[in-house]
This record gives C-alpha cells, structure tokens and sequence, in this order.
C-alpha cells in the first residue's frame, strides 16, 4: 500500500488561492495575517491533515527545541512535582521534553547521556544518580557547546550550574528542632555519602549537635537506600540500641515513615518516646498518623528555576558556568511527630 503523500504549504496555498508567503506567517501566527484568513487557513490544515515539518525547521536554525532531563527516579513524588515545574516553562517556550531514568545506576545515566547526546538536544538538566562518581559522560555536550544545569543532586563541574536548596541549612534546623524538644539521642538515617544533599544534611545535623553541646556518636548514624523497607529495617537497628534514642531525623519522608510505622508495631509511643523529622514534605507526611515533622523545598520551582535558566542560557541571556549557584528556600514544618514538649504535658 502506498504511502499517502504529506500536505505542504503549497498545497493550502493552491486550495486557498493565496500565496506561500501568507500560508506560512499564519501558521506562524504572524499578526501581519488577517484573523479571518488565519483561521480558514488553520482550518483547511487540520482539515487536510496538514503536520508542521519542525526537522525543516531544525536543520534551518541548528536547533532541535529539545531538552533532555535525567533524575534518578520517576517515580518519586518530589522528582514529580520538579519535572512538571519544568514543563511548565520549556513548553511555554516551545520545547519538549525527552526524560531518562538512571534507576540510581551510574551505568544507566551514562546510556542515558549518551541517548541524550545523539538525539542532539539544546540542553540538558541532571539530578546525580546514587552511584556517579565520574562525569566524564557530560564532556561530549561541553565540547558541543550544550549546557547543562544539574539540580537537587549536584556536584562541581566547571561547565555546569546547580539549582539547590540549603540542605545543610535544612538538616541543621530539624536537629536543633528536636534538640528544643529535650531530644539529645538523635538517630540520623541517611544514605550513603555520594551525593551533596546527604552529605549536606549528615554535616547539618553534626552542626546542631555540635552547637548544642551533644557529643556525636557514630553508632546513631544509619545508611541505606531511603526506601520505607529500610525504614523499617533502621527501625530494627534502632530497636537493638541501648539506651533507646529520643528521636529520628530521617533525610527522607518514605523512610521516616517506614521507621515510624515500624517502631509503633513494636510498641513505641511517637512522639512521647521517640521523636521524628523527615524531609521532603512528601504526600504521606500528612497521611502518617501522627503527621510528620518535615522540611519543605519546592520542587515544582526549583524545576521552573532550572528549565528558565537552560532557556534563558539558550536565548543568550545569561551564560552558565560552575560560579553560579540558584539556592531556593527551604522550611520547617512542624508537625505532631515531633512535638515532645507538648505530649508530655497532656
């Protein structure tokens, strides 16, 4: 079966009896075109199945109107909420998004950067896999002029701009929360120390200890993968301890909440004998009963920060280098699961 041939301009032209030149700035929205003629030829396009041909375009102004993004996990609520934050803008501007998933693999980031390279995209925006140690993978774009924004996972690269918040800053406000607590045996559950946001936020929670005159103790530092199955499984470990710590700070909510349910199955009273903090503000902070304690960082615009900054790079607004670093606010939000001083007194 033959395939039916594609309908040009010059074809609505012809039908029309108007020339390529007015066929063309309508479907440009060109206000030089009447309304009236805009919308009969809009109308015979759609009628005659009419596609824009965008790879003309693309080969005429060296551009694909492409962007590729790459997160450890699609399915994560905050990674949600950043790439819909992106959307928002590259889609006002014209582009599209091609999104990748390392699944926390450095292996699969580096196929995925690669898929990124050969589908030529105008830039590309990068949240760190667990496991990156190397970003040589990144050095092809470098040399091709394509500039990259890493944001939330990020780390030193001379030719890269980093959209984050202050999770030092963060981590250290929900230690000195729980220390104001009467809380001095705190539990920090984190992962391994790869990446910026968990290496800020161990040196947070140090910080306040440190301020407050607690001593650190190695042995309430526990690591794995944030999952609410090794909450359950740090609640375990924490269960073992001797005395039992007075409170958890988690440096996520899934596995704040896995900890927290784990613990009340075996007993424990929250806040009244353990305290918890986690991080996020994820949806199940306030499904969990008694609702989480946690700090709010908004992924939606820090997605909106990184998509305007590639764009605005892109259109020749401003230029991207390593020395630039957008740092987004962050807040506590203080919840019932924490909120010692108040329990003891009922």
């Amino acid at each position: 079966m033959a395939k039916p041939k594609e309908v040009t301009i010059y074809d609505l032209a012809r039908k029309l009896n108007v020339s390529i030149a007015t066929v063309s700035r309508a479907l440009k929205d060109d206000p030089v075109v009447s309304k009236k003629t805009k919308k009969k030829i809009f109308d015979l396009a759609e009628e005659m199945g009419y596609r824009y041909n965008h790879f003309a375009r693309n080969l005429r102004e060296q551009r694909t109107y492409t962007i590729g993004v790459i997160v450890p996990r699609l399915n994560s609520y905050f990674m949600s909420t950043v790439i819909a934050g992106i959307e928002s803008v590259v889609n006002n501007e014209g582009y599209t998004l091609l999104i990748s998933q390392s699944s926390e693999s450095a292996g699969k980031e580096v196929d995925s950067a690669k898929t990124m390279f050969n589908n030529r995209v105008d830039g590309l925006l990068v949240s760190l896999a667990y496991e990156t140690d190397d970003l040589a993978h990144f050095d092809q774009f470098v040399k091709k002029d394509v500039p990259i924004i890493f944001f939330d996972r990020v780390a030193d690269h001379p030719d890269g701009t980093s959209v984050l918040i202050d999770n030092r800053k963060g981590a250290y406000e929900s230690t000195s929360h729980l220390i104001a607590q009467g809380c001095k045996h705190i539990v920090h559950i984190t992962a391994p120390p790869k990446r910026n946001v968990y290496v800020d936020r161990l040196a947070g929670y140090k910080q306040a200890l440190a301020d407050h005159h607690i001593p650190f103790d190695e042995k309430y530092i526990l690591i794995n993968n944030l999952s609410q199955e090794a909450g359950a499984q740090a609640a375990a470990a924490i269960l073992q301890m001797n005395p039992l710590p007075d409170a958890v700070f988690a440096a996520n909510d899934n596995c704040a909440v896995g900890c927290m349910v784990a613990l009340k199955k075996a007993g424990i009273r929250i806040p009244q004998d353990i305290a918890f903090v986690g991080f996020n503000n994820d949806p199940v902070s306030t499904v969990v009963e008694p609702n989480l304690t946690t700090i709010n960082y908004p992924g939606y615009k820090m997605g909106e920060m990184a998509a305007a900054s590639l764009i605005n790079h892109l259109n020749g607004v401003n230029s991207i280098d390593a020395t630039n670093t957008i740092l987004l606010r962050s807040e506590l939000i203080v919840r019932a699961s924490s909120l010692k001083t108040t329990s003891d007194s009922e």
